[in-house]
């Protein structure tokens, strides 16, 4: 069941979350560099993703540009996405063979990305 297996490894790395939902996860853990990350089974899919910014008024492409940049030399798993006027870190994994270190280096690539690329990306914010 896909329930077992996404709690389970979110019990084994240990990270401060509740279910929020049928097939649905929020991991709110900001000692792990992970706040507001939600976790969601969709067969045959497991989505992660996490609210990063509004995307910001001025310098628009210079910050797109930024994010693309990001997204080719510094990301591991996921990528940058614009949702409305949201930008989000999204990364899809197959549930069937989604293993648990594939679960687990996703959401490490989402916590370095959130922590090294914050110092570069709030310089956009008002």
């Amino acid at each position: 069941m896909a329930e077992s297996k996404i709690e389970q490894y979110l019990i084994e790395l240990m990270l401060s979350y509740r279910e929020i939902g049928p097939n649905l996860w929020l991991i709110d853990d900001e000692e792990n560099g992970l706040a507001e990350v939600a976790v969601m089974y969709a067969d045959p899919l497991v989505i992660i993703r996490v609210p990063v910014m509004d995307a910001p008024e001025e310098k628009r492409l210079e910050f797109f540009t930024k994010l693309l940049e990001l997204n080719a030399s510094d990301l591991v798993h996921g990528a940058y996405a614009l949702e409305k006027d949201k930008i989000i870190l999204i990364d899809t994994l197959e549930y069937d063979t989604m293993d648990f270190a594939e679960f687990r280096a996703a959401l490490d690539a989402f916590s370095l990305a959130l922590t090294q690329h914050y110092p570069v990306l709030s310089t956009y914010r008002k």
